[in-house]
């Protein structure tokens, strides 16, 4: 006899999906971004260096994800969203710029062509999910970088204390603003499959990026 398991449990709703799904499949599980957070080695400079360009590189350039995503959106609450999100993210942006030159140039690395190769690829998929026809995806890898971003930011501090460069405020939207977008921008099974898919490529991106950067410090012989 078949057995409905949503007896006795609360659907889980869009927003709270996404949520689990950052949590659950974003960068702060990754085992080296936390090694990275955790380590005081005597090349922990140099991967904490490698880490804050190869950041640069993915989101320092503008307009980013975010600029591309409000290119195509309409007037109304998300594009509002998408505004607020884009001032605070630009704000982190020159963190992150002021950030790599404060931490000294990339560290030689073998493979430098490789590595281009995959930022330039990483760049295209966030360029393509950004500026995407189906409706909810862009808002997808929007609210997932949002959220994904909160343990980078903590990498980048690390590397500022490192480097004695002073860490700005955080100005990202809130958990709650995120939710509340989600609920208002993705109210249709369509869009919420749209968002479901740019949220998970946007935290695939990420992923690779730490895949990336531990290879890296292999090549080094820093691991």
């Amino acid at each position: 006899m078949a057995v409905n398991r949503s007896v006795g449990h609360n659907p889980v709703s869009v927003a709270e999906a996404q949520l689990a799904r950052v949590a659950g499949e974003g960068c702060a599980r990754h085992p080296y971004l936390n090694a990275l957070l955790e380590t005081s080695g005597r090349h922990s400079g140099r991967d904490l260096a490698d880490a804050v360009h190869l950041l640069c590189s993915l989101h320092g350039r503008y307009p980013g994800l975010i600029e591309l995503a409000l290119q195509r959106c309409p007037k109304g609450p998300v594009q509002d969203w998408l505004n607020r999100a884009s001032e605070g993210f630009e704000r982190e942006r020159l963190y992150v710029v002021r950030l790599t030159s404060a931490v000294g140039p990339l560290p030689s690395t073998p493979g430098a062509a490789e590595t281009e190769a995959s930022l330039v690829a990483a760049r295209h998929a966030l360029e393509t999910l950004a500026m995407s026809e189906r409706n909810g995806c862009a808002l997808g890898a929007t609210t997932a970088l949002i959220g994904d971003w909160w343990p980078i930011r903590r990498l980048l501090d690390r590397a500022a204390a490192r480097v004695g460069t002073e860490a700005p405020a955080p100005s990202l939207p809130d958990e709650t603003s995120v939710v509340a977008i989600i609920d208002r921008g993705a109210d249709a099974p369509a869009s919420q499959r749209a968002l479901a898919f740019g949220s998970e490529q946007l935290l695939l991106q990420h992923r690779a990026l730490f895949d990336l950067l531990e290879a890296r410090a292999e090549a080094r012989g820093d691991l």
